[in-house]
């Protein structure tokens, strides 16, 4: 049993992370929207979306974690980007996705403290790096270990279909003048 438990935190903390950041990201998407939520439903869905963030926190943690602690990646190379010796791109990739969505995080945390002096503009664009920082992280989540199992794959493609989906229609809300902001 604990053997089981084991495997499945050596590959599935990191497959839960990404999936609790891109539901995250889709409940963001969807806080934002003033098109289809009113004022309370936004609020409760900025409410999920914060609690996902911090649970797509936490199994990252775990992640980087389990990872060291095995001997799959050494501190160093988790700590700083790009310095793996046998994956330097792919585990690079992960480790600053890794340091995006903690700054994206911290400064969600901190928002209010960008709401004066004209700085929301700053924090748009801080909170925007998610999605690059997302897509890094499916990346290295893909390429980066032991090829995916089917159903680690089908859920990355159902968190890309998500994703792309709702920012076809925040877009489109957007461009059809919609009111939707970050």
């Amino acid at each position: 049993m604990a053997e089981h438990a084991q495997e499945f935190l050596d590959f599935g903390a990191g497959v839960l992370a990404l999936v609790s950041l891109t539901a995250s990201v889709l409940w963001g998407l969807a806080a934002a929207d003033r098109m289809l939520l009113r004022s309370a439903h936004r609020l409760l869905a900025q409410g999920v979306h914060r609690g996902l963030a911090v649970a797509g926190l936490g199994f990252l943690a775990l992640h980087i974690w389990v990872k060291v602690a095995e001997g799959h990646v050494g501190a160093a190379a988790a700590a700083v980007p790009f310095t793996d010796r046998a994956r330097p791109l792919l585990v690079g990739f992960g480790t600053l996705a890794g340091y995006v969505f903690v700054t994206v995080a911290v400064t969600g945390a901190v928002r209010g403290a960008f709401a004066s002096g004209g700085r929301s503009r700053a924090w748009r664009a801080l909170h925007m790096c998610a999605y690059p920082a997302w897509g890094a992280a499916l990346l290295h989540g893909l390429h980066s270990g032991r090829p995916a199992g089917g159903w680690v794959t089908a859920a990355y493609a159902l968190c890309v279909a998500g994703v792309a989906a709702a920012l076809v229609v925040r877009l489109r809300g957007a461009r059809d003048g919609g009111g939707v902001n970050a």
